[in-house]
């Protein structure tokens, strides 16, 4: 499939504190310039209308579904996928960490959607009541049944921060 470059525009993206240019119509869907322009494929498709979470990405530190999110609306944020979870230097992220640890990854296809309204959520509160979890993972679908790990993980992240201050 050949792309008219009439249609197309430049946009530069700062994805996981990388700079990137990226030349895509404007109403291209951030997952889709993820995925295939920048080769990141830890964000998945799922149902790709904004209601089952798999796609989710941080903007500005905010949990968005990057299936309904125009690149237009891109430029200037700061946009963090699964890829960029851990620190430089890190392998895994805590987060990640307790997910393994917890046995909250099963098939695994909902979990980087998971992971990074997590962190998004982590972000804002760093010690979220269960109620406060679940909200924040309320637009997550998982079909393995995996939510009482999800909440064991972020429970056990939150409680290692509170034993390191």
């Amino acid at each position: 499939m050949s792309t008219d470059l009439s249609t197309t525009k430049e946009f530069k993206l700062n994805v996981n504190q990388c700079d990137y240019t990226v030349r895509v119509e404007e109403n291209t869907p951030l997952l889709y310039i993820l995925r295939n322009d920048l080769k990141l494929k830890g964000t998945k498709f799922g149902c790709g209308l904004g209601q089952c979470g798999a796609c989710n990405v941080l903007i500005d530190g905010r949990a968005v579904n990057s299936c309904s999110t125009p690149v237009w609306d891109c430029p200037g944020k700061a946009i963090q996928t699964i890829e960029g979870l851990p620190a430089a230097g890190e392998l895994l992220s805590a987060l990640q960490i307790a997910f393994e640890e917890e046995q909250a990854i099963q098939c695994g296809y909902c979990v980087s959607g998971i992971l990074i309204s997590a962190q998004g959520l982590l972000s804002v509160n760093p010690n979220p009541s269960d109620e406060e979890i679940f909200a924040a993972l309320d637009a997550n679908l998982c079909r393995c049944g995996t939510h009482v790990r999800f909440l064991r993980a972020i429970k056990k992240v939150t409680s290692q921060r509170v034993k390191s201050t």
